[in-house]
C-alpha cells in the first residue's frame, strides 16, 4: 500500500468518526482490492497485513463501517453476506446462480428509488434494492 493510499484510508476512517487502528485500515484496504467480499475473504487479506487478527475483529470493523456509512452490506439469498465500498449511489447487483460471482449494475432509471412499489402502504420509499440472478460468462462458457 502506498503512503498516499494509507493516508486516504486513515482519513476515511477518521472522517466517519472512528478510531484508526491497523485492523480497520487493513479491512478497508481489503475491500478496495476485492469488492463484494465476504468477512472470510476480508480476513484472508487482513491476515497478510496484520497477523493474528481474528474473524471477530473483522466483523466488528465491517459492522462499524456499515453503521458509519463507509461500507455497504449486501445479502444475496443463499450466499454469505458481502461487503463493498460503493455506497450511496443507487446501484444494484448481478449474481451468478452457479458460482456466486457478483457484479455491480447501475440503476437503469437513474434516480432513487429506481423502482416504485404498486402500493406504498404509507411508507416514504427511499431506495430499492434489486438483485438480478443469472449465469455469468465464465460459468456459461464452462457449461458448453
Amino acid at each position: 500500500m502506498t503512503a498516499q493510499a494509507g493516508s486516504m484510508t486513515a482519513d476515511a476512517i477518521r472522517g466517519a468518526g472512528l478510531r484508526v487502528t491497523e485492523p480497520r485500515r487493513a479491512v478497508l484496504e481489503a475491500l478496495r482490492e476485492q469488492p463484494h467480499a465476504s468477512a472470510d475473504d476480508v480476513l484472508g487479506r487482513v491476515l497478510s497485513r496484520v497477523p493474528g487478527t481474528s474473524l471477530q475483529s473483522v466483523y466488528n470493523a465491517l459492522g462499524d463501517f456499515v453503521d458509519a456509512g463507509l461500507v455497504r452490506r449486501i445479502e444475496p439469498a443463499g450466499h454469505p453476506r458481502l461487503f463493498e465500498l460503493r455506497v450511496d449511489d443507487n446501484h444494484h447487483h448481478l449474481v451468478c446462480t452457479r458460482c456466486g460471482a457478483v457484479r455491480d449494475v447501475d440503476c437503469v432509471v437513474g434516480s432513487e428509488p429506481c423502482l416504485a412499489p404498486s402500493e406504498t402502504h404509507g411508507y416514504a420509499v427511499e431506495v430499492a434494492e434489486v438483485t438480478f440472478w443469472g449465469v455469468c460468462p465464465d460459468c456459461a462458457a464452462s457449461a458448453s
